[in-house]
């Protein structure tokens, strides 16, 4: 069986689909990295691959505290957006703007309102069904 191979002509929307990719395939113990093609584009593929060695794949970053105003323009800008950015921003922009003014001028914890509302859903982390008790602990536990 011939393994689907995603190409990327940015490196950075390139790892930005490698971990979505990974985040997406986590109970099946999938993990996505991404290599420089012969092309000069960025192969997005299942890590580790037979035909490159561990040195070829771009080291992804743990999380996205790092992100600058540059790489949310680039997704904004972007024609052909990846499905979680473009959910993301729609989810944002949509938003009336005195209520994203009111968020950030009284630092309102959305952190705790998306995990208050994953509780609610009896799920886990890896969106197994665990019931509402448990995924009260699992989410809501500071």
């Amino acid at each position: 069986m011939t393994k689907k191979i995603r190409r990327q002509a940015s490196k950075e929307k390139a790892i930005d689909q490698a971990i979505w990719l990974t985040f997406k395939h986590r109970r099946k113990h999938k993990n996505f990295g991404v290599v420089q093609s012969s092309q000069g584009d960025c192969l997005i593929i299942e890590h580790p691959h037979a035909s490159f060695s561990e040195s070829e794949f771009e080291l992804l970053p743990n999380d996205y505290l790092q992100m600058d105003y540059s790489h949310i323009k680039r997704i904004g800008m972007d024609e052909d957006p990846l499905i979680h950015w473009e959910e993301i921003k729609g989810m944002v922009s949509t938003m009336h703007g005195e209520l994203l003014r009111f968020i950030l001028k009284y630092n309102v914890p959305l952190e705790k309102f998306i995990r208050f509302e994953l509780a609610n859903r009896g799920h886990d982390e890896n969106h197994v069904w665990v019931g509402f008790e448990k995924a009260e602990k699992i989410w809501l536990t500071d």
